[in-house]
């Protein structure tokens, strides 16, 4: 178990850093010189946006090989890739 949590924990950290969420949250601190609500904010919807993909990666996962959804995201994440890259995203 404590080693699910440690995976997670810095595959996810290491995720997020330098993301468009932690420039948004650094400009958002900056702007309303208000970093302890900020952070409230920010770390309320990551645990909120986390508790959404857990619950729906448990769901699928009860209907879907988790092969297929580790094939499907790896193309969604190519296709949102290619369509960065010419200017569609």
């Amino acid at each position: 178990m404590w080693q699910v949590i440690f995976t997670t924990f810095w595959v996810v950290f290491l995720a997020e850093l330098g993301d468009k969420t932690q420039l948004s949250t650094m400009l958002l601190a900056c702007k309303t010189k208000a970093a302890l609500p900020v952070f409230i904010g920010a770390a309320s919807a990551l645990v909120l946006s986390s508790l959404i993909g857990v619950l729906c990666g448990d769901i699928l996962n009860k209907y879907i090989p988790p092969n297929y959804i580790q094939i499907g995201a790896g193309i969604s994440f190519i296709v949102i890739g290619i369509l960065l890259l010419i200017g569609k995203g």
